[in-house]
């Protein structure tokens, strides 16, 4: 070998050495010790500012945990649910999913044995003791706890544009002919006296409770869960009705709009009202609309129809230590007040500090205390999927066809269906 040769290789040799102790020296990067996959429909507005507020809580505690973010947008979780059947079915499930609390998740992943109890986590938390009662016990299944509920919603709230309303002197109604009396005054006005969107049929459902409890009162409407109040009676003919006719004043393209959109036309003045759940209130305020009113929808003063998000853990996670961690942050006073304020929604906690909501939000505290509650159908407290899922084909032909009679049939015979009714 020559010099020349030799001389090249230890040069060469002296490089090599000290990248590698460069390297050594070095810092490492940070590695990532787990992850968390969180599935979701909260992809808009408030709902996705209240998940990443959460988000941060979690990447503050454990900052070497990455966090997916595994969102299907769709209002009510149309889309997503079909998307986590497939899943877990398909044994892929997520770390951790949303999902409404109550017959929603027990009736379909719980009594099928595809979640693990909580017990451990609600005891280690003091869950037990600041969840209200009412809430234990709509998340509770034989004797055991399933899921962690992060937040309570009101699903009877008439959303109206504050503005309009008192340019024209108009006040929100009370009752169902005071409703129909001011749209016939609204549409001779030029003014669409309801936005809708139902896009996806759940928020026409939606609408549909909404009309039902305000037409039964609570009591009667919780019966038609139960099987003590009768789908073919003259009350459910005439809440029916009552629908039927609100359609007729509804912005004709409602099929083809979200519930954000319908939301959009009050806020442009162009629609005086819309029937919506109060997560309408974290959409406003995401889109800087400092105008609008909200009174319960006719007939529902004194109710608050309820739901809630809340989260679980199935079987067989990937990371089931991280998810933990997730459902006790999401249960959490600091959790839960750092999500509530933006999502538009109440703690399901009975310690949260009033002060940090807005006023909309501090009225519902105020009416959480002292209304009598009653389950959402349309969200997964009253009724379970399956049985939603029929309704909800009841409505699709409903809002086309306006056919009372043949609706009905079909809601008393999706009750005996679900083998509730005889």
């Amino acid at each position: 070998m020559s010099e020349r040769n030799r001389s090249i290789i230890r040069v060469f040799g002296v490089v090599m050495v000290s990248i590698l102790v460069l390297a050594a020296c070095a810092p490492a990067a940070p590695a990532v010790e787990d992850q968390l996959e969180i599935f979701s429909w909260w992809t808009t507005g408030g709902e996705a500012a209240g998940l990443e507020k959460m988000f941060e809580l979690y990447k503050g505690e454990f900052p070497n945990t990455e966090i997916i973010n595994a969102t299907v947008a769709g209002g009510a979780g149309f889309e997503a649910k079909p998307a986590l059947k497939a899943r877990m079915l398909g044994g892929d499930p997520p770390d951790s999913f949303q999902v409404h609390m109550g017959h929603e998740l027990i009736d379909t992943w719980v009594t099928t044995d595809f979640m693990e109890p909580l017990d451990d986590v609600f005891q280690e938390e003091g869950f037990n003791e600041v969840f209200p009662p009412g809430v234990l016990e709509i998340v509770s299944y034989d004797g055991h706890p399933w899921s962690v509920p992060v937040n309570i919603h009101r699903a009877n709230v008439l959303w109206y544009n504050k503005k309009v309303f008192e340019e024209n002197g108009w006040t929100a109604p009370t009752t169902f002919d005071e409703f129909f009396a001011l749209a016939d005054v609204m549409q001779a006005a030029g003014v669409t006296p309801l936005a809708l969107g139902d896009v996806g049929i759940w928020a026409s459902t939606h609408l549909f409770e909404v009309v039902l409890a305000g037409t039964l009162g609570p009591d009667k409407y919780i019966g038609l869960w139960t099987g003590e109040t009768d789908w073919n009676s003259a009350e459910v003919t005439q809440a029916l009705e009552s629908m039927a006719r609100m359609l007729g004043y509804a912005n004709p393209d409602h099929s083809a709009l979200s519930w954000d959109q319908a939301n959009d036309l009050v806020i442009a003045g162009s629609a005086g009202m819309t029937i919506m759940g109060d997560w309408v209130d974290a959409d406003n305020l995401a889109k800087n609309f400092p105008d609008s009113g909200w009174a319960p929808p006719p007939g529902t003063q004194g109710t608050f129809v309820a739901l809630s998000d809340t989260f679980g853990l199935p079987k067989d996670v990937p990371h089931p230590e991280a998810a933990k961690e997730w459902l006790r942050l999401a249960g959490s006073k600091a959790g839960q007040e750092a999500f509530n304020p933006v999502k538009g929604s109440i703690c399901a906690r009975n310690d949260c500090d009033k002060n940090l909501f807005g006023t909309y939000l501090q009225s519902a505290m105020d009416d959480w205390a002292k209304d009598s509650i009653v389950p959402s159908l349309a969200h997964g407290a009253a009724a379970s999927e399956s049985w939603v899922t029929m309704i909800n084909d009841v409505m699709t032909s409903f809002v086309s066809d306006l056919d009372v009679a043949k609706a009905q049939s079909g809601l008393a015979q999706a009750c005996v269906d679900a083998g509730v009714c005889q």
